[in-house]
């Protein structure tokens, strides 16, 4: 019997295949496009930037830089609720910035590549590819998402510590006054997310080991900082304490040198010249002298470098 329906089964044409129906269901749902493929993928990098969806470990690293940034602002909190006439200690604009300058050089040498590096170790960049993206997505879905990362450990601390003084003040116009300080101080936390998050990404995308990349990242953005410093302390002991606007030129353009005091020329040009009576901090570039808009010029350059060199990157490796 067997032997009559093999007979009777049709034979297959010459070059002709056959489908067999092997029980797997089929999708009937509604096609996602190009939007909800990039916010998915930002979202998935934006959990990655603090290791949700990874193990304990891997939140370890930035739960730490997280609780040492907000730790000043709630000093400053308990500070202000028992001595309320004592003042606040720290600013929006100048959040101790030996504090925010270390933990954000640790956290975007640490966190950095795992936002990249795991795709270009395991080669899953084609399979991001095949689907309805175009090449510039990808980067800039990891940029959005690593930029929206560096905002939260940058400006929640900031918000701690306008709820501790707003919560001391007494009247409209005392709240008011702190709602104005804490403006410039959230464009001046923009600046600093947007310009390491991009200078991040860009040095860890030119390797698939997270050891590596986290190497590339942390040890041009450590030695640069040291060396602005020195420069600058160079600059100050050689010529002396100065007039504000007649500072050397070494003390004033050491700070191109590094990301962060690059950021900090940034603010004391925006601020203008440091006014009678408030010390300078020489935890930050606040000499910049005649060089303000230089300052400004650069950041714009080093932040388009950035953005343009992440963006050739991946652009190489969908064509290759």
């Amino acid at each position: 019997m067997s032997a009559d329906m093999t007979a009777a089964a049709p034979a297959p044409e010459s070059g002709s295949g056959v489908i067999h129906n092997i029980g797997y269901r089929r999708y009937d749902g509604r096609r996602l496009g190009r939007a909800q493929i990039v916010l998915a993928l930002t979202w998935q990098s934006l959990r990655a930037a603090f290791g949700i969806g990874r193990g304990a470990k891997a939140k370890i690293v930035p739960a730490i830089l997280f609780v040492l940034m907000c730790l000043p602002a709630a000093i400053n909190a308990v500070a202000l609720a028992t001595n309320p006439s004592g003042g606040a200690l720290v600013g929006y604009d100048n959040y101790v910035v030996s504090l925010r300058s270390l933990v954000m050089l640790v956290f975007v040498a640490v966190q950095a590549p795992h936002l990249v590096s795991g795709d270009l170790r395991n080669h899953t960049l084609p399979l991001y590819f095949a689907r309805p993206i175009r090449r510039i997505d990808y980067p800039a879905a990891k940029l959005a998402a690593f930029v929206l990362a560096c905002l939260l450990m940058i400006e929640i601390p900031l918000l701690i510590l306008y709820i501790g003084n707003v919560s001391q003040v007494h009247g409209a116009k005392a709240v008011w006054a702190q709602t104005r300080q804490l403006g410039p101080g959230l464009l001046y936390g923009l600046a600093w997310a947007v310009l390491l998050a991009s200078i991040g990404l860009a040095l860890a995308s030119t390797t698939g080991r997270r050891v590596f990349a986290t190497c590339t990242i942390g040890i041009p953005l450590f030695f640069s900082y040291i060396l602005s410093h020195a420069l600058f302390m160079i600059g100050r002991q050689a010529y002396g304490p100065v007039a504000p606007g007649q500072e050397s030129a070494l003390a004033s353009l050491s700070g191109l040198i590094s990301p962060f005091t690059l950021l900090g020329g940034v603010l004391r040009w925006l601020q203008g010249p440091p006014k009678p009576g408030r010390p300078l901090q020489v935890s930050q570039v606040t000499l910049v002298g005649h060089y303000g808009d230089v300052y400004g010029l650069v950041f714009l350059i080093l932040l388009a470098a950035a953005v343009g060199a992440l963006v050739a990157r991946y652009r190489k490796l969908a064509v290759a």
